[in-house]
């Protein structure tokens, strides 16, 4: 009787493990499900996120490209109209100068030409600017196409990646950020602060090569505990990394209030995203942004594209005070122009009145030569007769005179202002 009592005791036991057992593998399934949910909407919210970031800055190109191509359509219309004025006044000039007021032109036009050539000088200058300036619009394109950029390894990847997107003046290397220190950041982006004061995006290339390694054989030996194992190993690196970066480099207002870690491989990049939640940690707890050479180069060109932006908006408020400045210069020009005209209608008016009295004084002169000398008054003053003497040269000499006179007159108006 004790036996089967406790072969009762024993199944009722065994029943109840079972039973245990049987709860604790429900569990265990619905808390696997729960993750497997979790990690799905973590990576919807991750496309859903990237798809945003896409179309913005599809937005933000599609505006810099429209407001450049207006500002291009207004500057070539209004040099078109300078152009064509200028050769209609070019024309005119042409054909109102006569050769013998050339030498008196030349030295005023060619001021006046001089000045106008330096301003549409400057003009076609700051226009190359601006196109230079508009031609870098496709580099963002070729970013989001995921076109192979340069670069090798670490630093040297980083620098070219920031050579091929920023110039000189706007980032540092070797830049020690935070105030009292003196740890360097590998490369700092310079952006501009209030009162020209110059605020750091600190970034610094990571390659935790060792961990990654090991990951790379577990995979290809197909052993998923040594793929979790370096997995959990690259995500602590990559904290310990992120840590550090905050605590050496980021120090606002001197810097941002975050910084970049340039992971250099995207593989490397692919298996931080992977883990859940890592990147968000990250973000919010050591206000590290984690980046890959692609998204590194699309940061960039973002980066980039404000800077171009505040050149442009700079630059165009320029070229339309030089505008302006060549206007004037035109309309003062014109005038000289219309001043010229006018002198020079006048000298061809006393010209011509000048010929007339040339033409009359020689028709008395030779009525005056046709005349009989008288043979005593000859005798007695001891001078020649009419068949070659100083009497019919006198008459010649005071046409001399009054032909000079008249040149004296003519070049006397006919001097510009």
């Amino acid at each position: 009787m004790p036996i089967i009592i406790l072969l009762i005791i024993n199944t009722v036991l065994l029943a109840i493990l079972f039973m245990r057992e049987m709860a604790r593998r429900k569990e265990t399934d619905r808390v696997e499900r729960l993750v497997r949910e979790e990690m799905s909407n973590n990576r919807k919210e991750s496309a859903q996120g990237m798809d945003a970031f896409s179309k913005q800055l599809l937005i933000l190109t599609q505006m810099n490209e429209q407001k450049l191509e207006k500002v291009r359509d207004v500057v070539e219309t209004r040099l078109r109209m300078m152009q064509e004025d200028n050769s209609q006044k070019l024309e005119k000039m042409r054909e109102t100068v006569d050769e013998k007021l050339h030498s008196t032109l030349e030295k005023r036009l060619g001021e006046s030409f001089k000045i106008v050539s330096e301003r549409l000088e400057k003009v076609h200058e700051g226009l190359g600017e601006m196109q230079n300036l508009a031609s870098g619009v496709g580099d963002l394109k070729k970013v989001l196409t995921n076109v192979k950029t340069r670069g090798t390894w670490g630093e040297i990847q980083l620098e070219t990646q920031l050579e091929q997107f920023l110039t000189p003046e706007q980032y540092e290397k070797n830049v020690a950020t935070k105030k009292g220190s003196r740890d360097t950041v590998e490369f700092a982006i310079k952006l501009p602060g209030r009162n020209d004061h110059v605020v750091y995006i600190p970034i610094d290339a990571k390659y935790p090569k060792e961990d990654y390694d090991r990951l790379l054989e577990a995979q290809d030996r197909g052993d998923s505990a040594a793929v979790e194992e370096s997995v959990k190993a690259i995500e602590n690196r990559i904290k310990l990394e992120a840590k550090k970066i905050r605590d050496k480099y980021v120090d606002p207002p001197h810097t941002t209030d975050f910084a970049i870690m340039y992971l250099i491989t995207e593989g490397l990049y692919a298996e931080v995203l992977r883990r859940p939640g890592l990147s968000d940690l990250l973000q919010r707890e050591f206000r590290v942004m984690v980046a890959g050479p692609t998204t590194i180069a699309a940061v960039l060109n973002s980066l980039q594209m404000g800077f171009r932006t505040l050149a442009v908006e700079r630059r165009a408020s320029e070229v339309w005070q030089l505008l302006g400045t060549v206007r004037n210069e035109f309309v003062k020009f014109g005038d000289i122009l219309d001043k010229t005209h006018t002198r020079l209608k006048q000298a061809s008016e006393e010209i011509e009145s000048a010929a007339r009295k040339s033409r009359t004084i020689e028709r008395k002169l030779k009525d005056v030569q046709g005349l009989p000398a008288p043979l005593a008054s000859a005798e007695a003053s001891g001078e020649a007769g009419p068949a070659g003497g100083p009497l019919p040269d006198q008459p010649a000499l005071a046409q001399d005179r009054s032909r000079d006179g008249a040149r004296e007159s003519f070049d006397d108006d006919t001097i510009l202002p």
